[in-house]
């Protein structure tokens, strides 16, 4: 008989046995699969009612959406140029005053500032202060001095110190230059689409310049960043260099900080040319509000009065399925 040819009736006990344990098995299983007493993970289809039909895991649930109840909405009252209010859980806007216009930022910049440092940094990597950034607000940093990332971006949040977000960008690689790069390339990839950014501070400069939906949704992303939010909601803190030479008290500028109930951060920003600028999360009740005012003459007074009209003028439902 030729090699090559093959005789199935030659086959082994053990193989044919084999091959029917096989079949039995696939039958089992299919049985124990489809069987709708055993199996309550059914197919639906158009002609499937079967009451016992599951998801095998669990929906999100679906957030509650404020309603104005009394159609009252801010005026003349708020003196801010431009306001943006929004719901963080159901991302519904509450309020908008010329949301997508521009605006001079000034150090509400800082908020990407971190965001960046924190892509490429660890909190305990130490840097090197280099060239001083004394103008404006400042943590008082010392040329030379070696500091932590994390210390420096307290630096940067709570004091609002120019010269820690400097020495943040000095740091990166290949400098400020290549940091504000990466800032405006993290501003894409956040779609803040109607913003550019010419330096890590917030320094006045024509092409320097945000909008308030923008600055609602950079507020955003920064509260999904646990660092940031402990960072931001801290009235005062004292922190040092690494070798416990240098010491720096910090005062959040936020002076609604432990004053407004609710109110956990965000950043302050003020420059002759922005005005008053301020970004506030607020929480009351288990709801979480982003408050942006920019070129305020008064951002302290415009944000209170906008917490209260939030407050007293919606109600929280999920809508009706």
């Amino acid at each position: 008989m030729p090699k090559d040819k093959i005789v199935y009736q030659h086959s082994s006990p053990w193989i044919r046995g084999a091959w029917h344990k096989i079949l039995y098995l696939v039958i089992l299983a299919g049985f124990f699969l489809w069987y709708p007493g055993q199996n309550r993970l059914l197919m639906m289809t158009p002609g499937n009612t079967s009451s016992d039909f599951t998801i095998p895991f669990p929906l999100p649930s679906i957030a509650p959406y404020p309603t104005n109840v009394t159609g009252v909405h801010p005026g003349d009252e708020v003196t801010a140029g431009g306001v943006v209010i929004v719901d963080v859980n159901s991302g519904v806007v509450l309020f908008q005053r010329n949301s997508y216009e521009s605006f001079s930022p000034a150090s509400t910049t800082k908020i990407l500032t971190a965001l960046v440092t924190l892509d490429m940094f660890s909190l305990d990597d130490v840097m090197t202060v280099k060239t001083l950034q004394n103008s404006g607000a400042s943590m008082k940093l010392v040329a030379g001095e070696r500091i932590t990332v994390e210390n420096l971006l307290y630096g940067a949040l709570i004091q609002s110190g120019n010269d820690a977000a400097y020495a943040l960008a000095e740091n990166y690689p290949g400098g400020v230059g290549a940091f504000v790069v990466a800032m405006n390339e993290k501003a894409k990839t956040l779609h803040l689409t109607q913003s550019h950014f010419t330096n890590p501070v917030g320094f006045d400069d024509p092409t320097h310049k945000m909008t308030p939906m923008d600055l609602a949704r950079l507020a955003g992303v920064a509260l999904s960043n646990k660092t940031i939010v402990k960072m931001v909601a801290i009235p005062q803190i004292t922190i040092s260099d690494v070798t416990h030479t240098y010491f720096h008290n910090l005062t959040n500028v936020n002076a609604l900080l432990g004053k407004i109930p609710g109110v956990g951060g965000i950043k302050t920003g003020w420059t002759e040319e922005s005005g008053e600028n301020l970004v506030t999360l607020v929480e009351r009740g288990g709801h979480r509000v982003i408050i942006v005012v920019l070129k305020s003459k008064d951002r302290f007074i415009d944000t209170t009065k906008l917490i209260d009209w939030v407050f007293a003028n919606h109600r929280w439902e999920v809508p009706a399925s």
